[in-house]
C-alpha cells in the first residue's frame, strides 16, 4: 500500500496554527491562544508550554515540566517532527476538527501522545520514574494510558482517547488510526515482548483489543469491538470475538480513510 511520503515540516505546520490564530474570533479565548501560539517563537516552545499547561498538578509545577518537556523536545527534534505530523493526520482524518488549532489546543488523543512521546524518550534514557509519573498524569488528564515503554511511530491519529490502553512492548507504525477504547494488551501469560506490533496504516476502531505479541500486518482494519488473538495479514479486515478475516483489500490505507465499513467477501 502507498502511504504519504512528504509531509509539511515542523515550521509549516507551526505557520499553519500561527494562522489559524489570526482568523480566530473569539475574544474569551484570546489569553489561551495568546500564551501557547501567538506570544511564542516557536513550535518547540508552544508544545512544551502547552503540555505542561495541561498536567502540571499541586506537587509538580508548570514551570518544572516546561522546562523538562523543553529539554526533551531540544535533545530529541524526532519528537517534534512526529507531533507535527500528528496533527496534520488529526486534521485529515477527522472532520470535526476546521482547522489544527482545534485539535492542538484541545484534543486528548493528540496531546496525550505528545506526552507519551517525552515519556518514551526519558524511559530510554533510563529515567523510568519522571516517565511513569509522565505516564500516570496522562491517565488522569486524558483518560489514556501508554506505557512509556511503547513505540508509537508518526501520523498516529488517536481519536477521543478515552480508555486507549496499550502496554510496554507495544509497538505502533506510521499512519495509523486509534479509536476510543482500544487496548493493545497482553494475555496476563507472558513475560518479556509480550505486547502486539502493529504496522504502519492500520485502523483500529472503537472497543479493538488487540492481546498478546501478535503482528498486524500493514493497511489492515480491526472492526469495532472485536479482539485479535492471532496474527491479522497485511491489506485485510479482521472482525469478531475472536477476530478472523473477513475481507481482502487491495487499494485504500484504512487508517487514512477512517473508513469502519465491512462486508464479508473473502
Amino acid at each position: 500500500m502507498q502511504h504519504t511520503q512528504e509531509r509539511l515540516g515542523v515550521s509549516a505546520v507551526w505557520g499553519m496554527l500561527r494562522e489559524s490564530v489570526s482568523s480566530t474570533q473569539e475574544p474569551s479565548l484570546a489569553g489561551l491562544v495568546g500564551v501557547f501560539v501567538e506570544e511564542c517563537d516557536s513550535f518547540e516552545a508552544s508544545l512544551a508550554g502547552l503540555m505542561a499547561y495541561k498536567i502540571a498538578d499541586d506537587c509538580v509545577s508548570r514551570e518544572d515540566l516546561a522546562e523538562l518537556f523543553a529539554e526533551a523536545l531540544a535533545a530529541d527534534p524526532e519528537i517534534l517532527a512526529c507531533a507535527a505530523a500528528d496533527l496534520l493526520a488529526s486534521v485529515e482524518r477527522n472532520p470535526a476538527y476546521p482547522s489544527v488549532l482545534v485539535p492542538y489546543l484541545f484534543a486528548k488523543g493528540f496531546l496525550g501522545l505528545q506526552v507519551h512521546r517525552v515519556a518514551h524518550v526519558l524511559w530510554r534514557d533510563g529515567r523510568q520514574l519522571v516517565a511513569m509519573y509522565l505516564q500516570s498524569r496522562v491517565a488522569e488528564v486524558f483518560a489514556m494510558d501508554i506505557h512509556p515503554g511503547a513505540s508509537i511511530g508518526s501520523g498516529v491519529f488517536v481519536d477521543h482517547a478515552t480508555g486507549v490502553v496499550i502496554g510496554e512492548t507495544a509497538v505502533v507504525g506510521d499512519d495509523v488510526s486509534i479509536l476510543q477504547n482500544v487496548t493493545l494488551g497482553g494475555t496476563g501469560k507472558e513475560s518479556g515482548d509480550r505486547h502486539p506490533k502493529i504496522r504502519s496504516g492500520v485502523l483500529l476502531a472503537a472497543g479493538a483489543k488487540v492481546l498478546g505479541n501478535v503482528i498486524v500486518g500493514e493497511d489492515a482494519k480491526i472492526g469495532a469491538g472485536s479482539v485479535v488473538l492471532g496474527a491479522v495479514p497485511a491489506g485485510t479486515t479482521a472482525v469478531g470475538i475472536p477476530a478472523r478475516v473477513v475481507r481482502s483489500r487491495t487499494h485504500d490505507v484504512p487508517a487514512e480513510s477512517m473508513d469502519q465499513t465491512f462486508d464479508y467477501m473473502i
